[in-house]
């Protein structure tokens, strides 16, 4: 699929719309040691109390909760209960919690050559394949141009929201490790 000049209009208004809910998610998850198992369980502990409340509203096409489900079953821990999420309606909200999760992805595969070679990592290397990033800024621009009045707007609360539910779940996480 070749990329047009105009791929990623959606993205990029997501992208400039979330800057600083981003940098706060990065800072927040910066300091967990991939290395370390104890660090490790903690930040997927966190990403799967964020991901299992967001993939069912969000229903993206390539779900990673059960990717996550089993690396947290290699490490000896039980998946914990997600966080609450409203699910809205609206299609531009659900686009912008899909922007966030598929966007995920791509740090993932940063990460995923942190981890400790005996650390399972199928959550992490769940990347996209050969083209998929660039066919899903395609779709979103369609939504986007489908959508309508107000679908932008809901866009980007969807996608804060998932933003901040990742927040909210690592600050959760970093409160028990530090008691």
């Amino acid at each position: 699929m070749k990329k047009s000049p105009h791929v990623g209009a959606i993205r990029l208004a997501l992208r400039d719309a979330t800057t600083d809910n981003h940098r706060q998610v990065d800072a927040l998850f910066a300091d967990h040691a991939m290395d370390s198992p104890d660090s490790y369980r903690r930040f997927l502990t966190a990403h799967a109390r964020a991901l299992g409340a967001l993939e069912p509203v969000a229903r993206p096409s390539a779900p990673r909760l059960p990717l996550l489900a089993s690396d947290i079953a290699a490490l000896g821990q039980a998946m914990p209960a997600p966080l609450p999420l409203e699910d809205r309606a609206s299609e531009g909200y659900r686009w912008g919690l899909l922007y966030a999760l598929e966007g995920s992805r791509l740090g993932g595969a940063m990460l995923a050559r942190k981890v400790a070679p005996d650390l399972p990592t199928a959550y992490l290397s769940a990347v996209h394949g050969k083209g998929e990033w660039i066919a899903f800024q395609h779709a979103l621009d369609s939504a986007g141009a489908e959508g309508g009045e107000g679908w932008l707007d809901d866009a980007v609360q969807g996608a804060q929201a998932a933003f901040a539910l990742f927040s909210q779940a690592g600050t959760a996480e970093r409160a028990t490790a530090h008691g």
